[in-house]
This record gives C-alpha cells, sequence and structure tokens, in this order.
C-alpha cells in the first residue's frame, strides 16, 4: 500500500474528527441532495430570487460541465471504495456506488457551483461556500470517499470554474476586439 493509501486509511478510519456513528440529518440530507447536482438547482433558484442572476447562471454552467468530467476522469482512474459497510455512518445512505471512488463527483460539481459563484460575486459565495463545504464533509463523514478523492474532486471542479471565467474573458475580449474593429474600418477604408 502506497503512502496515500495510508494516509488516507488513517484519516478516514482513525480519525477522532470523523465520528462513526450514524451523521446528523443535515449531513445526509446534504450528500443525497447533491446526488447528480440536483441541490445546486435550489441554490442557483435562491441565488436568482436574490438578484444575484449573473451568479446562479455561472455557476450552474460550472456545475453542468464539471460533472461529466469528474465522471470521465473516474473511468480512468480505478479506486476502490472505503470498506466500511457495516459502519452507521456508512449505513445512514441507501446508495452503495460502485463506481471508481476518485474524484468525489459530489465535491467536483460542488466546487464548481462555489468557485464560480466567487469568481462572479463574492457576497453570494459568503452563503454558497458553507452548502460546498457541507457537501464534501458529508462525502467523507459517511464514509463513501477517501479524504484525497473529496479534495481531487475539490480540485477539479474549483479548475473548471477557473477555466470556464477565463473562456468567457477571452470570449468577451474577441467580442470587443471585434467590435472596435468594425468601428475602426470605416474611418480607414475611407481614407485609403
Amino acid at each position: 500500500m502506497n503512502g496515500e493509501n495510508e494516509l488516507d486509511e488513517e484519516s478516514l478510519h482513525d480519525s477522532e474528527e470523523l465520528p462513526t456513528r450514524r451523521p446528523h440529518p443535515i449531513i445526509i440530507a446534504a450528500s443525497l441532495t447533491a446526488r447528480g447536482g440536483v441541490l445546486w438547482l435550489p441554490v442557483a433558484g435562491l441565488l436568482v430570487l436574490a438578484g444575484r442572476e449573473k451568479a446562479a447562471k455561472r455557476a450552474l454552467a460550472a456545475a453542468i460541465f464539471a460533472m461529466p468530467l469528474g465522471h470521465m476522469v473516474s473511468l480512468f482512474v480505478h479506486r476502490r471504495r472505503p470498506q466500511v459497510p457495516a459502519m452507521p455512518a456508512r449505513r445512514a445512505l441507501p446508495e452503495h456506488p460502485r463506481s471508481s471512488s476518485f474524484p468525489s463527483k459530489h465535491a467536483v460539481t460542488a466546487a464548481a457551483f462555489g468557485t464560480a459563484t466567487a469568481l462572479v460575486d463574492r457576497e453570494a459565495a459568503v452563503f454558497v461556500t458553507p452548502v460546498v463545504l457541507l457537501v464534501a464533509y458529508s462525502r467523507l463523514r459517511t464514509r463513501v470517499h477517501w479524504p484525497t478523492d473529496v479534495l481531487g474532486g475539490l480540485v477539479i471542479g474549483a479548475l473548471v470554474a477557473l477555466a470556464q471565467a477565463g473562456i468567457g474573458r477571452s470570449a468577451r475580449a474577441r467580442a470587443t476586439a471585434c467590435r472596435l474593429a468594425a468601428m475602426v474600418r470605416p474611418v480607414f477604408s475611407d481614407h485609403s
């Protein structure tokens, strides 16, 4: 077993920070509702109701792009899930995923949504970030992922949102350059 697996084993099984008893219902609900990215639809709706439409659109777009990317990565990285079926923390969820443990798709989607929100609207991020962290923690607390699965998922999701922001800026810069060229072209064509 390599060092990474040992670190995961120790932090998941022997940690006093992650109790083995059944998690609080809020933690279970966060894990269940975030499955398939469903949780982020009402969160985006709340952002819209709060007048944060731009943040909602960008965050949903990032999450929608990040989810299949997370699934694609898991096709290439074959990692077993933590083996704790009898633990009350693990029995709290009805799901028994058999897909690769890396990365946590819940964490990928959550981080993409949260990072995109933060890049567009820092005030909205104050409310979204705790939800992102709750979802990530729920995957550890219910023992369906190793810590590095969740950490990797958070990194992948954040990178997706950052890439989306960079692409958006590039597209805006190109559109601005085209508009300027269209305005300047007649001036020079009249004098040639």
